[in-house]
């Protein structure tokens, strides 16, 4: 079984399908992360500003 679509079953198939969709959304969380973290390192130090946990939570669900 390979990249090149030879599977040995439905199964197969759809076990490689998942996993490709779940490299593809956790590679998408990695660069939205990093963005923000570019982003954040490349501000000056005074737009920085205390945070506690649960607000950047809360900011994170909404």
């Amino acid at each position: 079984m390979g990249g090149d679509g030879d599977y040995e079953n439905v199964s197969a198939y759809i076990r490689d399908l998942i996993r490709r969709d779940k490299e593809r959304k956790e590679q998408e969380s990695f660069e939205r992360l990093r963005a923000e973290l570019v982003h954040a390192f490349t501000g000056p130090e005074s737009s920085y500003r205390p945070l506690k946990a649960a607000d950047v939570i809360a900011r994170n669900r909404g």
